[in-house]
């Protein structure tokens, strides 16, 4: 095998490696999704316990990306990757011995560290991979849907597997946290045979900026933030509620079903975006805008009809347009940094898009211990709409202007 064959299939293999471990540990952030119920009725946690549980990883991913996010740009790929998996193992080890609310918290805000590594780090780490192993095609599309796959799928996968595993295996608060935590060491085995592919021997002064974007495209970065701000606002009701409405309108007590809602919701997301991954920008853009108050609508409609079919299909559909709104804000983004600060500027976008997915959902949860939930569901979907739209308008001005 010559030098170059053995180049290129190292950095092949590294790149699904690398897949791989994005797509569980994506994953293992939603896995308590369909466990919130088991929680909140052996600790008798309230809605917005429960939705602070959620957002404690919200926070520890924030942090993460605003403190480390741009560390791969200089400290190389596979060295952020490799933390990002270790914390996630041990905040599988939190979660899986310390059930109560203070471990639970603990094992989220690691949690949240590790995918804001994971989720900064990973999608320019698949494309310098790839790009590598394929230098005759550096416009080739597939380490984009392959991060796509990874980071949507996994989020859509992790409610199923755990709530599969809640159902049907012992220890239901437990199982799934030691499940995800072995693949993780496995993972972690496998990255770390990946290649690096950042030039750590840069001189000082040749660091790339940590934030920088192109002359011009700074209103253009904040649009695609907002855009990102609300998309991550419907994903963060499915995770942190949507289980809790399934079981409590419908009287399901599944926790396979509970888990149902948040898979629908981000595998639609992830479907939509690899369904429309050809189409313009522009189509993604307004797709996206059409479908999203639409499922927002169904949801609070699904509360006054309470019917799994009916919830599921707003699930999707805003799911749907949540995706395609993500993928357009993440485009932008990238379009808008400096090439050698994209993973400084993406971790800031994250930022702005991870405290979408938990500030307003502790917001709604605070609002129904005052008010019922179908009105508030109603206000929730109208001030989502209302945000996205005037966001998306104000995108697309920066954008043609």
């Amino acid at each position: 095998m010559s030098t170059t064959t053995a180049t290129t299939t190292r950095h092949l293999t590294g790149f699904w490696f690398v897949a791989a471990a994005f797509f569980t540990l994506m994953a293992f952030g939603t896995a308590p999704t369909p466990l919130w119920p088991i929680y909140q009725v052996r600790d008798h946690f309230g809605a917005t316990t429960v939705t602070v549980a959620f957002a404690a990883m919200v926070v520890g991913a924030a942090t993460s990306f605003r403190l480390l996010g741009h560390l791969s740009d200089r400290l190389g790929r596979r060295r952020i990757i490799v933390p990002a998996l270790l914390t996630g193992i041990a905040s599988a080890v939190v979660l899986a011995a310390w059930p109560a609310l203070p471990g639970l918290i603990i094992g989220r805000v690691l949690t949240g560290v590790a995918v804001g590594l994971m989720a900064s780090t990973a999608t320019a780490y698949l494309t310098d991979l790839y790009h590598e192993a394929r230098p005759g095609d550096p416009s080739s599309p597939v380490p984009a849907l392959v991060a796509t796959a990874a980071n949507l799928g996994g989020l859509a996968l992790g409610p199923l597997v755990a709530g599969a595993l809640a159902q049907w295996a012992p220890a239901p608060v437990h199982t799934a946290y030691v499940v995800f935590g072995v693949l993780m060491v496995v993972l972690l085995g496998l990255v770390l045979t990946s290649p690096e592919t950042v030039d750590t021997d840069l001189t000082e002064q040749d660091r790339p900026v940590r934030f920088a974007v192109r002359p011009g495209r700074r209103t253009e970065f904040v649009a695609a933030a907002a855009v990102g701000f609300f998309a991550f606002a419907l994903m963060g009701l499915f995770s942190s509620l949507g289980a809790i409405i399934v079981r409590g309108q419908l009287g399901i007590t599944s926790y396979f079903v509970a888990g149902l809602a948040p898979f629908t919701a981000f595998a639609a997301s992830a479907i939509a975006q690899l369904a429309l991954g050809k189409q313009s920008q522009r189509a993604v853009l307004v797709t996206g805008t059409l479908l999203f108050p639409i499922g927002l609508a169904l949801t609070a409609l699904s509360l006054y009809q309470p019917s799994l079919g009916l919830i599921l299909t707003a699930a999707a559909l805003a799911g749907a347009g949540a995706g395609l709104l993500f993928k357009s804000a993440v485009t932008q983004t990238a379009i808008a940094a400096q090439p050698a600060s994209r993973a400084g500027v993406l971790a800031a976008f994250f930022v702005i898009a991870y405290f979408g997915m938990g500030l307003p959902s502790i917001a709604f949860s605070l609002v129904i211990q005052h008010v019922a939930l179908r009105p508030s569901m109603i206000g929730f979907a109208a001030v989502l709409s209302i945000g996205t739209v005037l966001a998306v308008a104000s995108s697309r001005r920066t954008v043609s202007a």
